[in-house]
């Protein structure tokens, strides 16, 4: 299925109506969103097993609607069938005078998938340099490959990775005769103006719009082999568009839970139709996109060069294998400058805190949305500024409108979210002031990376689990975000379509009592 979804326009899902929606039906649910696979039927087939029945349609709608409500899934729909007595397969059923959309033969004919692929970054991959030897054409050299993205035009300037030459586009020269533009999937040959050194594997762009060239990269997969499992820090060979190079996973960062979308951070390996998230290192430079932007350039394959077997595909999200990328490690520093020095201040941390007669800390409340954390930070903010003591409440909506205004919430985001917080914290604290942190901060190791430099430092942090239950939050929904997400217009709320680690060792665990956890909380302080 992986191999078939990740070139499809539209996939289409059976589900029996008197069984309803199954564990593969969400696994395969999960893998065309993956795979990026834009449009989505749902067909509840065997309508005529169930007497053409609404409510057991409606049913099954609305609980693969709240499945897929956590995907990423732009085009949804559903159609009701019964494939055997032809119901809604090709003309209306008369049998489902309820159901008013178009039967499915209609559907797959209408849906649009013209703005499905990538028209704007150009990509093409090199399969193979042409060069005939006989006397006409002595002086031809053509790069023969497909279109990957983009659309490439007889007189573009052009640029070639690795070697970043540059050109002109000469000629685009197919089996039909010469075109003056070529798109994907289109198989052509380019000629460019200049003698350019290209072999297969290498790249031609444009030299304002390049792919990221990195040998290491954080990617989903999806393990096909049944008689072998994932092993870090072993050689596998890797395919990535038209090039082989030899590759190691080196950090398996979670496995996912297709049922709950839950994230296992303690998984070891990955066994047949097991997904999970790594980090993969590779002999040479890639030249790759993320895979949301394209299914060419941002997919491979693994291959077993022991048995030669298709191990594993995979779907790259970004440039990675920094240790801040979900490894469970706690980095205490992590420079991706160069030549730059650290000043320090002439006065001690002791010196400030005297001249000042306070010293700082940083209390960091951790809990759902909704849990009341940003209502206690702010009392907690009020209490103590009125005593005399400096603090400053940092809400994680509050500094998303301007310090973080560029995040949105895939999980690298939010990761860069906290430790963007962290470091804010770390300074208020470091200069004297208690800094409040009010977020979500969902992952475990993440809010550990925050307490590590705040231990180096020598700052005191104190974690605060507002422990609020899911159904307490979605009842009290101050900011509307789970009717939202329920009605699937939020795809990625945490504890909703995205999951929360609880603290394992909180300084504080409190509820959501105001003035009882104002108290506890100045506790800590004292």
């Amino acid at each position: 299925m992986v191999t078939g979804a990740s070139t499809a326009n539209l996939a289409l899902l059976l589900i029996d109506a008197r069984k309803g929606v199954l564990e593969q039906t969400r696994r395969h649910a999960l893998l065309s969103s993956m795979l990026g696979v834009p449009h989505l039927v749902l067909c509840v087939n065997k309508m005529d097993l169930v007497d053409y029945s609404q409510q057991v349609y409606d049913e099954i709608r609305e609980e693969f609607t709240a499945f897929a409500a956590k995907l990423d899934i732009t085009d949804l729909s559903f159609v009701p069938i019964s494939a055997l007595a032809g119901d809604n397969v090709v003309e209306s059923s008369t049998n489902m005078p309820w159901f008013h959309g178009q039967p499915l033969l209609g559907h797959l004919e209408d849906v649009h998938i013209a703005s499905d692929r990538n028209l704007v970054d150009n990509r093409f991959p090199v399969q193979y340099v042409i060069r005939p030897q006989s006397a006409e054409n002595r002086d031809y050299r053509g790069f023969a490959g497909s279109v990957a993205g983009g659309i490439f035009k007889q007189g573009d300037e052009v640029m070639v990775l690795p070697s970043r030459k540059a050109s002109k586009i000469a000629a685009i020269d197919t089996p039909d005769g010469p075109v003056a533009q070529a798109f994907p999937p289109m198989a052509v040959t380019v000629r460019l103006e200049d003698e350019v050194d290209i072999s297969r594997g290498d790249m031609i762009c444009r030299p304002q719009n390049q792919p990221t060239v990195n040998r290491r990269f954080d990617a989903r997969i999806c393990w096909f082999d049944d008689t072998s499992h994932l092993r870090t820090g072993i050689p596998y060979q890797l395919k990535h568009t038209t090039r082989w190079v030899a590759a190691e996973v080196e950090t398996l960062h979670y496995q996912l839970d297709v049922d709950t979308l839950h994230a296992d951070r303690e998984a070891e390996t990955l066994e047949v139709n097991d997904i999970g998230r790594v980090t993969i290192e590779t002999a040479s430079p890639l030249f790759f996109d993320t895979y949301r932007l394209n299914r060419t350039t941002g997919s491979f394959i693994l291959v077993d060069p022991a048995t030669d077997l298709t191990v594993a595909a995979g779907m790259i999200i970004g440039a990675g294998g920094d240790v801040a990328v979900d490894t469970g490690e706690v980095p205490l520093s992590t420079p991706v400058a160069e030549n730059i020095t650290f000043h320090p201040s002439k006065l001690s941390r002791e010196e400030r805190a005297k001249a000042l007669g306070t010293a700082g800390a940083t209390i960091w409340m951790t809990g759902l949305s909704g849990s009341g954390k940003s209502t206690i930070a702010t009392a907690i903010e009020h209490t103590l500024v009125s005593a005399g003591r400096p603090a400053f409440m940092l809400d994680g909506d509050n500094l998303r409108h301007g310090l973080n205004s560029n995040l949105g919430f895939s999980e690298e985001d939010r990761n860069e979210n906290v430790r963007r917080v962290g470091e804010v914290a770390k300074i208020l604290a470091e200069s004297g002031t208690i800094a409040i942190a009010s977020l979500v901060s969902p992952y475990r190791a993440e809010r550990d990376r925050v307490r590590a430099i705040h231990k180096e430092a020598g700052i005191p942090f104190f974690e605060v689990f507002v422990d609020t239950p899911l159904e307490e939050c979605e009842r009290r929904d101050p900011k509307g975000l789970y009717a939202k997400a329920r009605a699937g217009e939020i795809k990625d709320l945490t504890g909703v379509g995205s999951p929360y680690e609880a603290p394992t060792s909180p300084d504080l665990v409190t509820s959501p009592d105001l003035e009882e956890a104002v108290r506890q909380v100045l506790g800590l302080l004292s």
